[in-house]
This record gives C-alpha cells, structure tokens and sequence, in this order.
C-alpha cells in the first residue's frame, strides 16, 4: 500500500507556499445586503451579494482597503474605487467591464450604448450577458446599466438593489422623485 508523507504546518515548503498564495475571504454588511469580499494575494478576487453560511474570514489587506473604500463608498460619498482587482473572464467580458469602470458615478448608460462601447451594436444581449456575470458588485459598476428606454431592467443582487445604489448615486433622482 502507497503512504503519502504527511504535509502539514511542519513542512517547510507548505508554510512558504502559504504565505506566497495568500487567500482572503471577508463578508461585509451593506445597505443594500452582505457582500461575500475574496481576495488572492494582493487583488480582488470577487465582490458578490451573499445569503448563507459564512465561512471562518481571513481579512487580508487587500480586503481591508476594498472595505474601507465601501465604507468611504456607503457613509462618506466616495465616487470611485481604487483597490486592485484581478478581471478574470473573457476577453469580451472584461471589455464590457472595463467599459463599465468609465461610467461615471451618478450617471447611468443603457445596454444600447454599452454594446455601441464595445464595438458592435449587435452585441446588446451579449453585453447584457458579460455585465450580469461581472464579479465584482459595486466596484465595478454594473448596476448603472439600465434599458434603453429607462428602465430598470437586470440586476443579479436584484432591481430593489440597484435602484438603491442608483439612488445613493443620485442617478435620475428627479424622475424617480415622479412616480
């Protein structure tokens, strides 16, 4: 019968190769609902809502500023983020979420516009498919796409959450304040 040598805290090579791979893992309570933060070694991994059994956190300093820049985000009228993110999708789908990154706060761009963006017209539904698989909630800026008519169409965390973070952004406050 083959043994496998026991690898554990004791080897060297393990304790090395932790602390070069660093993993995080933070959940984080928002207005709008508990955001599941990861991280590997010094970028965002993915920001996405959660709802269910949390994990034992590892908040890693990278984690830390993406929670801070939230806070700054939810409780001081932070615009942008800065902390590092590792896109990892596509190469159409990180062009739809860089182009996300250039819609500015408050503002809002229909999915129209965003597959003009992107180079193709008639690329809408997959612009539509590329922005709702974007991993990082918020910070890369998928709720400020709506439909071309003004509708608040699409969302993963859900309309209710969108149409919250679009408000905190104060994106058509006027025509909300009508209906």
């Amino acid at each position: 019968m083959y043994s496998r040598p026991f690898v554990g805290a004791n080897c060297k090579i393990c304790t090395t190769l932790h602390h070069l791979i660093m993993k995080g893992l933070a959940y984080y309570p928002s207005p709008v609902g508990d955001l599941k933060i990861t991280s590997l070694e010094d970028k965002i991994t993915g920001i996405h809502f959660f709802d269910g059994e949390q994990l034992e956190p590892n908040v890693t300093p990278v984690i830390q500023e993406c929670i801070n820049e939230l806070d700054a985000y939810f409780y001081q009228g932070r615009k942008f983020f800065t902390v590092d993110i590792a896109m990892s999708g596509s190469s159409f789908q990180q062009k739809v979420w860089n182009e996300l990154l250039t819609i500015p706060y408050g503002k809002t761009l229909s999915y129209f516009d965003l597959a003009l963006r992107t180079g193709d017209i008639n690329n809408v539904r997959a612009v539509g498919h590329a922005n709702g698989e974007n991993p990082f909630a918020i910070i890369v800026p998928c709720h400020r796409v709506i439909g071309k008519n003004g509708d608040l169409v699409g969302y993963a965390g859900g309309i209710d959450k969108k149409m919250w973070l679009l408000q905190h952004e104060g994106a058509f406050s006027e025509q909300l304040k009508l209906f």
